[in-house]
């Protein structure tokens, strides 16, 4: 039975203790950082009135999904290390692959919205404030975190019928792909859906930061006032590197899946690395390069630091 499987996905841990001490702690020590960065721009955003604007809300969404996706990984992955348990129950692979792709899912959608924000911010300013009207923006958050997380039960859905006939996996996450190579049959109906999500996640965001750059783009040259155009080109390129980020670090772990000539070695290192960068570089990027995030940071710790 499925519950009674035990998947060896941690072979690259080594019982030696001069390998086991130092990974342990530059896991726990990466994951409580990832945790303490996001959480850091979760609670100035929330506690501070000035940035309960339509782009700070979706932003919100983006450490949050962050810490989610790397609480998904590292308690797993941290005590897998310290225990030198290697295998991990087919259910709990399961759901850690389902809050893997939850949070890949989220980080695409949250983007696109906030792609969205900026194309009615910059191109349409006078009609920002009728258009991202709180009504709509629970609207788009609600639908947007609604259909991931109906699409991504739906991908994990197909898996369950299926019996799996190995207990051996070489990845350090239970990715779609490594978990269908477990299975002893049905691959060809799983491999079909998720290359359509897949397509669907990336056409989507794609065709939508490309519309909104080329007319931010447009408008940024047109415009004569510098002070302005700057701002504009400013908060664009910091989403841009944001999102190829995220292209880079998702693309190439799924086709590596799918490649028998990527090293396993790689696949791996490529595999975790999407839940190390992004959630380090996303604060610091979006919280404390922004200007209006970076001030209320600095406000409240100097208001600490009095108070003590």
């Amino acid at each position: 039975t499925h519950s009674a499987v035990a998947i060896h996905s941690r072979d690259h841990i080594h019982t030696k203790t001069a390998v086991i001490y130092p990974a342990f702690i530059f896991g726990l020590i990466t994951y409580l950082f990832i945790l303490l960065c996001n959480l850091t721009i979760i609670i100035t955003i929330c506690l501070n009135r000035n940035l309960h604007k339509p782009m700070y809300i979706l932003l919100l969404n983006l450490p949050i999904n962050d810490a989610m996706g790397a609480t998904s990984l590292f308690p797993q992955l941290i005590y897998s290390i310290w225990s030198h348990d290697r295998s991990i129950s087919y259910p709990a692979c399961l759901l850690q692959g389902f809050f893997v792709h939850l949070n890949g899912g989220a980080s695409y959608l949250i983007l696109t919205a906030m792609a969205y924000d900026r194309y009615i911010a910059i191109c349409c300013p006078l009609r920002y404030g009728a258009i991202m009207t709180t009504n709509n923006l629970v609207k788009i958050i609600t639908g947007m975190w609604l259909f991931n997380f109906t699409l991504i039960i739906a991908v994990f859905s197909l898996l369950i019928p299926y019996r799996i006939c190995q207990t051996h996996m070489t990845d350090l996450v239970c990715y779609k792909t490594a978990l269908m190579k477990l299975l002893c049959d049905g691959t060809e109906v799983n491999n079909i859906f998720g290359l359509s999500c897949i397509i669907f996640y990336h056409g989507l965001s794609l065709s939508v930061v490309a519309f909104t750059y080329i007319h931010i783009l447009i408008t940024c040259v047109t415009n004569k006032q510098s002070d302005a155009k700057i701002k504009a080109l400013q908060t664009c390129g910091t989403h841009l590197v944001v999102f190829l980020l995220l292209e880079f670090n998702t693309l190439f772990p799924l086709l590596s899946h799918r490649s028998e000539f990527v090293p396993a070695f790689l696949r791996r290192v490529f595999s975790i690395s999407n839940f190390i960068f992004p959630p380090l570089v996303n604060p610091l990027v979006y919280g404390f390069k922004t200007k209006e995030i970076r001030q209320k940071m600095f406000t409240c710790f100097k208001n600490k630091i009095r108070s003590f």
